[in-house]
């Protein structure tokens, strides 16, 4: 049997004991190879052409050059996949921005602990980033925003999003597009706890909708979105005519919380056929089975292609097991939403 081609990685970080740390534990995986580490993006910049790595992880503080203007230069001429490794900022944003694939936070206090669920966490991101579709980041463009229209709005609508990987761009990139009069929106991004506030100021400060994290009771309207927080589930609950979202503690589901699948299977139960159901780019099979169950109760459903994807998982075992009533690139999404909402 021949033997899979191991990971190869280029550690960059200024730090020389972090970047050896890193090093010498990612190493110890029998899927991935340490070919090197760099200090500093002109190093890297050299490295990377020598010795031609499969995934880069990359500190965003940094002399000579921060990791986002690096991945920012980098990418158009060299796309290579990305993992940043940083602390609680909003600076993580502007790097997937740029063109990282994912993000790990560095530990708090660097407990035995903390230092190796770091590492679980940096390992299983690097080998999603050698399966990411780093081409899109070429010519990426954002949807043309959709104006509000004189059309008739279909009542009682409720949108529900779900993503991973690549998920924090292109939830941007159709919320963005969408007027300031649609229905309520209700998201779960896979996302460690904090980064899920930053995101939706982030949204909130850059589209025509309101966008927020979600909190217990807080109702779902029109020109509303409310994203899922990083360490808790999300379910939308009907009382009366009202939608309402809770937000709650529990085991992690299909390994992640907030779980995509958990959003799903509350809008197929409390909207049955008055809800739209997306999945969008990500690893794994979070949301797939609660998309399926939302088309069952007669939502229409809507799958991202694989070539706009960054990474095609969720989407993929989604229309696999029939759970996509239409599969589109991520472009002509925020179009079927409005053709849909607008009669």
């Amino acid at each position: 049997m021949r033997e899979k081609r191991k990971i190869k990685v280029l550690i960059i970080d200024d730090s020389l004991l972090f970047r050896e740390f890193i090093s010498q534990e990612v190493r110890k995986d029998s899927g991935i190879v340490v070919v090197g580490t760099a200090a500093d993006p002109f190093d890297a910049r050299d490295k990377i052409i020598d010795l031609e790595p499969d995934v880069i992880t990359c500190d965003i503080e940094m002399p000579k050059m921060n990791g986002i203007e690096f991945i920012r230069r980098l990418m158009p001429q060299y796309p290579l996949p990305a993992v940043i490794v940083s602390s609680l900022s909003d600076n993580v944003f502007e790097a997937l921005n740029a063109g990282a694939v994912d993000f790990v936070v560095k530990p708090a206090i660097r407990t035995s602990n903390g230092m190796e669920g770091f590492i679980n966490e940096l390992i299983v991101k690097i080998k999603i980033a050698s399966m990411a579709n780093v081409s899109l980041f070429k010519n990426s463009t954002l949807s043309q925003e959709i104006h509000s229209t004189n059309m008739e709005k279909a009542d009682n609508v409720i949108i529900a999003i779900g993503a991973s990987t690549g998920g924090t761009e292109a939830i941007f990139d159709i919320i963005h597009a969408l007027p300031k009069d649609m229905p309520g929106i209700v998201i779960v991004q896979h996302m460690p706890p904090g980064f899920t506030k930053m995101y939706a100021n982030r949204l909130n400060n850059s589209c025509k909708l309101e966008v927020k994290e979600a909190e217990t009771s807080d109702k779902i309207i029109k020109g509303r979105v409310l994203i899922a927080p990083g360490d808790k589930h999300l379910k939308i609950v009907r009382k009366g005519n009202a939608y309402f979202v809770e937000c709650f503690e529990g085991e992690k589901v299909n390994g992640h919380k907030p779980s995509v699948d958990v959003l799903f299977n509350s809008a197929a139960e409390a909207c049955g056929s008055s809800a739209i159901g997306i999945i969008l780019t990500g690893m794994g099979y979070d949301g797939a089975k609660g998309l399926l169950k939302m088309k069952e109760k007669g939502a229409i459903t809507i799958g991202q292609d694989e070539k706009s994807c960054v990474v095609y998982g969720m989407p993929k075992v989604a229309y696999d097991i029939g759970g996509v009533s239409k599969q589109l690139p991520l472009k002509s999404i925020p179009e079927k939403i409005c053709s849909l909402v607008y009669k």
